[in-house]
């Protein structure tokens, strides 16, 4: 009689094991492989939304210093500001490292409002293209947003047809991203070119890209590949095996 009991008892634990993972793959629409690999992609693409958001909220795109300017007056703008910074007079050399601790005014581009260009170092901004490089940033970030909440949606509510949608929006928010990067990159040299034609002759200008850009093309590259591996994980064995996850020994 105990040995009977023992076995019903070890048969109800399995069908309540085996119930309980049929719920799950049920709830999911993923087979625990394929929810595991998602996930993990998830998290690599989450890391390519933070980037993308540091990039784009951020001014360090590009710094601009004039050559053989006594005061070593530098500026770095990005998608909505620039900030020109002068350093604070000192007994020291006046250039160099002291120039990093100087006082920076910073000020939004006043052609999301008003419709005027900017000035910087006797230097005008090209209107048209900045806009179009802010504009195309933030279709990215909206695009990124739409993919998070469909694979959430697929790992929560078990949509999986949302699958191949949350991809396709975070390879083309990768690209935009891309995109933004080469449109900026127009404009700054629109920048350069766009002298003042009030005197005194205006100075020669040294280009450095700072970290903001770095962070942009990083966040680009980091949603194309979660974009592709949701877009494998979409697809029938054996296309979605390409995909990476932490295990591999299920199968």
């Amino acid at each position: 009689m105990m040995w009977n009991n023992f076995f019903l008892q070890e048969e109800e634990r399995r069908r309540g094991a085996a119930s309980r993972r049929r719920a799950r793959e049920a709830r999911s629409g993923l087979s625990p492989e394929r929810e595991r690999k998602a996930r993990w992609t998830l998290l690599a693409t989450a890391v390519g939304v933070a980037l993308a958001v540091l990039a784009v909220g951020t001014e360090f795109w590009v710094e601009l210093s004039p050559d053989g300017d006594d005061t070593c007056s530098t500026a770095h703008l990005g998608l909505w500001k620039a900030c020109v910074r002068r350093p604070r007079p000192s007994h020291g050399p006046p250039c160099g490292p002291a120039r990093l601790h100087g006082d920076a005014n910073c000020t939004y581009f006043k052609f999301f409002t008003t419709g005027e260009n900017a000035h910087i170092f006797q230097r005008t901004t090209k209107r048209e293209v900045n806009l179009a490089a802010a504009v195309i940033a933030v279709l990215g970030l909206l695009s990124t947003a739409l993919g998070c909440l469909c694979i959430i949606m697929v790992l929560t509510q078990g949509a999986e047809f949302l699958l191949r949608v949350g991809a396709i929006c975070f390879g083309i928010s990768g690209l935009l991203l891309l995109v933004t990067l080469e449109v900026f990159r127009q404009s700054v040299h629109a920048l350069l070119r766009r002298v003042d034609p009030e005197p005194p002759l205006a100075p020669v200008l040294t280009l450095e890209y700072s970290w903001s850009l770095g962070c942009a093309a990083a966040g680009g590259l980091l949603l194309l590949l979660g974009g592709g591996c949701f877009l494998l994980l979409s697809l029938p064995r054996p296309w979605n095996s390409l995909c990476p996850g932490r295990g591999h020994g299920a199968t």
